[in-house]
């Protein structure tokens, strides 16, 4: 008889790591997320990447006095989803070095690596429109707003030729947040809009990005565009 063929199996679990003291989550009190993956009874643990990315004040929407907040199970199902897809991907060579470094590859969220490069177009646009202390204003609190959410009030309170200059100067001097960002907006998805790696390397999801382009910014050039997102993509 041949040797038996040793078989693998990969675990994972996501939890509120009891060693650490709560600490504040928006507007509630809870230790941090954890994830712990095993392989061949050795384990990694790593804090979540959702759970930072979501614990920005950017995400605290107030609305007509009520603050609106991720929810914790919503986390809790990405970083399970995020997970999934990495194990079933490498399952013929699966290795936690190997996990390791895809799940930095593909967590990270598009529009939030974005965001910063977005703010430094819009602070230069402001000063060379000769708002300087706007430009300041909105430098010193951006981290407490979304780029897409604090340009739908730029809508309404510049004149229409700055605002649509503002715009269409993003196309040529700042990355594609805006369009990606619409793009990735669903129904009652505010204050969760993001955009994963993940989902971002899905045929699928290029393809209907290609379609939701065309459609909505045709004067604008597509390849450039892509060519953009990718530099972005490999950082």
């Amino acid at each position: 008889m041949g040797k038996k063929e040793k078989t693998y199996k990969v675990t994972y679990k996501t939890y509120h790591n009891p060693r650490l003291k709560e600490i504040m989550f928006h507007t509630k009190k809870m230790r941090p997320l954890y994830v712990q993956v095993i392989f061949d009874r050795i384990p990694i643990i790593f804090k979540s990447y959702y759970y930072d990315l979501f614990s920005k004040s950017k995400y605290a929407i107030r609305i007509s006095g009520r603050v609106h907040t991720p929810d914790i199970k919503e986390i809790i199902k990405k970083e399970e989803t995020l997970i999934e897809f990495i194990v079933d991907k490498n399952l013929q060579n699966f290795s936690l070095d190997l996990f390791k470094k895809e799940y930095a590859f593909y967590c990270r969220d598009l529009l939030d690596i974005m965001e910063e490069s977005f703010l430094d177009y819009l602070f230069n646009f402001l000063h060379d429109e000769g708002l300087p202390y706007l430009a300041d204003t909105i430098n010193k609190g951006a981290q407490d707003c979304k780029m897409y959410d604090l340009l739908r009030d730029f809508k309404k309170a510049l004149n229409p030729t700055l605002y649509k200059k503002l715009i269409e100067n993003s196309y040529h001097y700042a990355p594609p947040y805006l369009p990606l960002y619409a793009f990735a907006q669903k129904p009652q998805s505010t204050p969760f809009t993001m955009l994963s790696m993940m989902e971002w390397e899905q045929p699928e999801t290029k393809e209907n990005f290609v379609a939701f382009f065309k459609n909505h910014s045709p004067e604008y050039d597509l390849e450039i565009a892509l060519n953009n997102i990718r530099q972005w993509v490999n950082q």
